[in-house]
């Protein structure tokens, strides 16, 4: 259990934070930006919840929420071995099965796509979550080795997860904003 009487301790005023092995990394560390992006999703996440009435909905995507401080411990830990333990956090393929199934559940009552989306309607905090997710994706791709090869792809079905949930909401509130090739001309 986490307990956290002081919030500032000074260790990275000069510009370094501490990994779960101990060691420091610059603030401006490739894993450190990963980590801060998947924060940012985890943030737009919970910005969409609020807006959201679904009970069942809000339940996934808090999952989805604590799925992400798992991710971002999982990232926070580096090295080759990316088996869970008591003490080290990984996401595991059953989390990305769980984010599969609930794809493939909210896809089944969707339409075929018949043009590109625009990311608006009443899902617009859930399309900047998704963006957000790329993101968090293309940042911890960036980290190079010692990347859990499951985060990865999680993150990779998470962004796959919010555009089938975007059109959802879409469709519950009449439909997707579609693009109009050159409508604007």
């Amino acid at each position: 259990m986490v307990k956290l009487n002081r919030i500032y301790t000074r260790t990275g005023d000069a510009g370094t934070t501490g990994l779960v092995d101990g060691s420091r990394v610059s603030k401006a560390d490739a894993r450190m930006q990963a980590i801060g992006d998947v924060d940012e999703a985890n943030s737009a996440i919970g910005l969409a919840i609020a807006g959201l009435d679904d009970a069942d909905f809000r339940a996934a995507l808090s999952r989805i929420q604590n799925d992400l401080f798992d991710l971002g411990a999982d990232l926070a830990t580096p090295g080759e071995d990316f088996t869970p333990t008591e003490m080290t956090l990984r996401i595991v393929p059953a989390q990305v099965a769980r984010l599969e199934a609930e794809i493939d559940a909210m896809n089944a009552g969707v339409p075929p796509l018949r043009s590109f989306i625009l990311p608006g309607g009443a899902a617009a905090a859930l399309h900047l979550a998704r963006a957000v997710s790329r993101r968090a994706e293309r940042s911890a791709v960036a980290i190079g080795g010692g990347v859990n090869p499951q985060a990865l792809i999680y993150l990779n079905r998470l962004s796959d997860f919010l555009f089938v949930a975007c059109r959802k909401v879409n469709l519950d509130a009449g439909g997707d904003v579609l693009w109009v090739p050159g409508g604007a001309r």
